[in-house]
């Protein structure tokens, strides 16, 4: 009996610590202009999402990125779309509604989302 509880209690500890390895793989994070820079550079697989809506989006863009406007319905359809295994860079005018995605992203299973601060009106 006393082995049995030991088999059962080791059992329990290497299923708690592979749920915390799993839970430390997730990155939500908030990047400044030049660290959402460095990701680009470094990361060939970055998924840019542009979350504006067409008259923002029509001001300009960040090379690569892709508009799924949060506003539509559509947007949790096309976010179905990206690889949950790749790392995603979020952004918006100022940073709230990327701030909002990034978190419908995390509920949806993403990996890594990034926020730029402060979205495209500061982007250099």
């Amino acid at each position: 009996m006393k082995s049995l509880f030991s088999l059962l209690f080791t059992a329990l500890l290497i299923s708690c610590s592979a749920q915390e390895k799993a839970d430390s793989d997730i990155v939500m994070a908030d990047v400044s202009n030049e660290e959402a820079k460095e990701l680009m550079a470094q990361q060939s697989d970055l998924q840019i999402i542009d979350v504006r809506q067409n008259a923002e989006v029509a001001l300009g863009m960040i090379d690569g990125a892709v508009q799924m406007d949060i506003s539509k319905p559509a947007f949790d359809a096309q976010i179905a779309t990206l690889d949950k295994e790749k790392p995603v860079l979020v952004y918006c005018a100022a940073g709230g509604r990327s701030k909002t995605a990034q978190e419908i992203m995390e509920e949806a299973g993403f990996k890594k989302v990034y926020n730029l601060k402060r979205g495209y009106e500061r982007w250099k």
